[in-house]
């Protein structure tokens, strides 16, 4: 293996936009990884060198992708796929791996999807700043998580605008308006019994109608939104506190535990006592 940096974030509390894992490395010839299956999304910009990415996409169909300097590629969740550099001109690559409730909106306005997972850039000058954000993050572990959250938001921010497959934001403020009523909604009552019929009443609006908006600016159903936000919060819950899950299930909007505790391993892939036990957080003894 070539020289690397590797760094672990140290916070899993944040909902939006959280940070797993970023690092540097400078591969050796042919150095490969995979095939592997990732939780949560990987973005790599390739500095220097060159290699190769196989993938597969949402069809189950295999794709190659010859990447160089200035490229980059995504990997997504639960997406196989093997990544190998160039026996002749190994690449140099800084990486990030990310997830939240609002990463499939910032990767949309990228244009990255399973489908399209090759980054390719229409501005230098913004490029040139994506990668100094990149090894910001890389370079300054010790700093706050509000601080390297920050310089995340800054890099996908650089990575949409620098995108040569970056969506148009259509200017549609009063749709924008609605879904952050929603959001808002959501937020303020996720412990609450609601439903989608009880957001969309909110906002005053046909659910078929509400539905439409809201996916088109989260990326996902108001329906899986909710159920994946409450998640988040029972995950958090059941990390930091001893609560008994009967009463993290309460306190996520589910009075039925049965239900929560199904809705939980959808999301999760184990049950809530399984997922305790692999991620409590413990906490020091008194003095």
């Amino acid at each position: 293996m070539g020289e690397h940096l590797f760094n672990i974030f140290p916070n899993e509390r944040f909902i939006d936009l959280n940070l797993f894992q970023y690092g540097w490395e400078q591969c050796i010839p042919s150095q490969s990884f995979g095939p592997h299956i990732r939780n949560h999304y990987l973005f790599h910009f390739v500095i220097s060198g060159a290699g190769t990415l196989f993938s597969m996409d949402s069809k189950g169909n295999n794709h190659v992708y010859h990447i160089t300097s200035n490229q980059g590629y995504l990997i997504c969740p639960n997406q196989t796929n093997t990544y190998v550099a160039d026996e002749n001109y190994p690449w140099e690559y800084a990486w990030i791996e990310f997830d939240g409730l609002r990463v499939r909106e910032l990767l949309n306005l990228a244009g990255l999807t399973v489908d399209s997972p090759v980054y390719r850039s229409i501005a230098k000058d913004l490029t040139y700043e994506l990668i100094n954000e990149l090894l910001y993050i890389v370079k300054h572990s010790n700093e706050s998580p509000f601080h390297l959250i920050g310089h995340l938001y800054l890099a996908l921010d650089l990575l949409a605008r620098s995108s040569a497959n970056k969506s148009e934001i259509k200017n549609s403020k009063l749709a924008d308006f609605y879904v952050h009523e929603a959001l808002t909604f959501i937020e303020q009552n996720f412990q609450n019994d609601i439903s989608v019929n009880d957001i969309s009443q909110f906002c005053n609006l046909n659910r078929s109608y509400f539905g439409k908006i809201f996916r088109n600016a989260v990326g996902s159903s108001p329906q899986d939104f909710l159920i994946n936000y409450r998640m988040s919060k029972a995950s958090e819950l059941l990390r930091i506190t001893e609560l008994h899950v009967c009463d993290i299930s309460k306190a996520v909007g589910y009075p039925n535990q049965l239900h929560f505790s199904r809705a939980f391993k959808n999301v999760y892939g184990i049950s809530p006592t399984h997922w305790r036990n692999k991620n409590l957080l413990k906490q020091p003894k008194n003095l």
